[in-house]
């Protein structure tokens, strides 16, 4: 394993398993039944309709700055941004917004909602979504190799933060990594080279020294080749379904193990 020194991993499918249901109604009478608690008073259909008015107005927000921009779309994604935020080709560049929400909470309570109260309806809103979460079997083993031989480990994930950090910390992943990137801190998402660049250019990293690790081909392999980089690709439950293994431009490939195997992934890099 001397080829790499940093080791940067995609977090939900690649090195937890998770599953999530923002749909059911359960939830929504749950929520509603919190904030009217907190002197927001809610009826649950509601609240769910404003929920999703919120998320399409701060996608519109981010949108807005690639009014006047040359947009292409690539045909593997969809036509235009909308609150899923699918990426779009800017002047040559793939370009990923990725909304905080945070600021959707905040609109659902008042501006006067202090930032502890926004993140404990964050951690509640999670908790009440989630199916199941868990840590694939041997992330704990590969982190202890891959410190045994001195690496760097970071964290590039398409996520928000107010669900993410707490879950690692449950998980007791969170102290594990040199520094962590999530999306919604940085406004934008996988597969935005912004991203990534943005994580290079603050530990002033060897692109040829480290390699992308993650689940999602249109994503992490993609911002992985957008800057030229080494990437690791392995098909999960959550991986986009596999049409050809010549579509994944990958350095290296594993579509049969289902995870993350210390064995498997240290034969490979």
């Amino acid at each position: 394993m001397a080829l790499y020194d940093n080791y940067i991993f995609d977090f939900y499918g690649t090195l937890v398993d998770i599953h999530t249901n923002e749909s059911k109604a359960f939830l929504w009478k749950k929520l509603a039944l919190i904030l009217s608690g907190m002197g927001f008073p809610y009826e649950w259909k509601q609240l769910k309709k404003d929920y999703l008015r919120f998320v399409d107005e701060e996608t519109s927000k981010m949108a807005s700055e690639f009014t006047d921009s040359d947009i292409t779309t690539r045909p593997e994604y969809k036509s235009a941004l909308t609150k899923s935020c699918p990426p779009i080709e800017v002047n040559g560049e793939i370009r990923k917004p990725e909304i905080e929400l945070r600021k959707v909470f905040r609109q659902l309570m008042s501006p006067w909602t202090t930032d502890e109260e926004i993140d404990e309806f964050a951690v509640t809103f999670r908790a009440l979504s989630l199916d199941y979460i868990r840590v694939y079997d041997d992330i704990f083993v590969i982190f202890d190799h891959l410190r045994s031989e001195g690496k760097k480990i970071f964290l590039l994930s398409n996520a928000q933060a107010c669900f993410t950090v707490p879950e690692m910390r449950s998980l007791g992943l969170y102290d594990l990594f040199d520094d962590i990137f999530i999306s919604s801190d940085l406004g934008c998402a996988k597969p935005d080279p912004r991203f990534l660049r943005a994580l290079v250019k603050k530990h002033n990293l060897d692109i040829s020294k480290s390699v992308m690790i993650g689940n999602d081909y249109n994503s992490d392999v993609a911002i992985a080749n957008a800057l030229a980089m080494d990437s690791f690709y392995i098909h999960t439950a959550t991986s986009p379904a596999i049409k050809d293994e010549k579509d994944i431009p990958a350095t290296y490939i594993d579509q049969k193990s289902g995870e993350l195997r210390l064995k498997h992934f240290t034969s490979l890099i």
